[in-house]
């Protein structure tokens, strides 16, 4: 499949034609167009073959649709919110695909500002300097989800991702939480779901079976550096590490198919004979890792530090903490 292009505009909310689709039997992510989105994200959806950009669900201000945590260079306790001002011309039922950046030249100019401020001395910092025009370059379309969606697609295209993108709005899809996620899921040809702990304490499997579609559970630890990665925008990563380094890690930790767990309600093993043999080793239903297995994804990124207690709290609103369980 061609590399992931971050030039290429998004495209219209239309059916997919059979050629914009991916090629069938591969692992799905399914995810919100988040704003430079933060380690674990990318992860997930750096280990599927292709991201299905959910953009027709409503848009969620206590979400990372369209904000972002910076952290600093040399000390990543320390951390300042970068956030898009989003309008909802519709109100809450909003679509993420229809909320409008408020004042997008000013928010722009803002958003480069801090990023160089943050990432400036960084020895990578030319690299990602040039990867992040495409994402500056989208306020212009003044929509929010163009600039988060971009965000995404520059860093994948960074970590010299491969994989396919399509958004829900192109693809059929009945109402329903988990029916939707299954039916864009088998839209695609996927023979595997990629879920994230969030999604799978809420997940029904049944429509995932009736479109025989396993689901391969994504849940790396929550502690140590790890712990950092489910709150800082990956950013940081790539400016403290350099691109290289995080892309040699995510690769080692995509490879490693001892990562993805089994769902909690998987098939019994009389069942387990159903899964199609083209499902990537990967994902297919294997024993749950020991604390050792699980382990091995905490080595995803040896940070260079664990980050040091900041002297002064980290900036943000306290509407917001609600984010950082997400």
């Amino acid at each position: 499949m061609p590399r992931t292009n971050p030039s290429s505009a998004t495209a219209s909310p239309a059916a997919s034609s059979p050629r914009d689709l991916p090629e069938p039997g591969g692992l799905c992510a399914i995810h919100q167009p988040n704003l430079l989105p933060r380690l674990t994200t990318l992860a997930k959806l750096f280990a599927a073959d292709y991201w299905i950009v959910l953009d027709d669900v409503q848009f969620t201000r206590r979400d990372y649709q369209h904000p972002a945590r910076l952290a600093d260079l040399d000390d990543p306790a320390r951390q300042q919110w970068l956030t898009i001002p989003t309008h909802l011309p519709q109100g809450r039922p909003t679509l993420i695909r229809d909320a409008a950046i408020a004042e997008p030249e000013r928010a722009r100019r803002r958003a480069a500002g801090m990023l160089r401020q943050h990432y400036g001395a960084s020895q990578h910092w030319p690299v990602l300097a040039e990867a992040l025009d495409p994402v500056l370059d989208a306020f212009t379309t003044g929509r929010t989800a163009a600039v988060a969606e971009m965000s995404t697609r520059v860093l994948l295209d960074l970590l010299g991702w491969k994989g396919k993108i399509v958004t829900s709005s192109q693809l059929p899809s009945r109402p329903g939480r988990s029916q939707r996620l299954a039916d864009l899921a088998a839209a695609t040809g996927a023979r595997a779901y990629l879920c994230g702990t969030g999604g799978m304490a809420y997940l029904d499997q049944t429509p995932f079976t009736a479109r025989n579609v396993a689901v391969a559970p994504f849940g790396p630890p929550t502690t140590g550096s790890w712990a950092s990665g489910r709150q800082l925008s990956a950013l940081w990563a790539f400016a403290a590490l350099g691109p290289e380094t995080v892309t040699a890690r995510l690769h080692a930790f995509a490879a490693d198919d001892t990562l993805m767990q089994p769902a909690a309600d998987e098939p019994s093993p009389s069942r387990r004979e159903d899964v199609p043999l083209n499902i990537p080793s990967r994902v297919r239903p294997r024993p749950a890792p020991s604390r050792t297995e699980g382990s091995r994804l905490h080595a995803l990124l040896a940070l260079r530090r664990e980050p040091r207690q900041a002297s002064t709290q980290a900036r943000r609103p306290r509407q917001r903490a609600a984010r950082d369980s997400a």
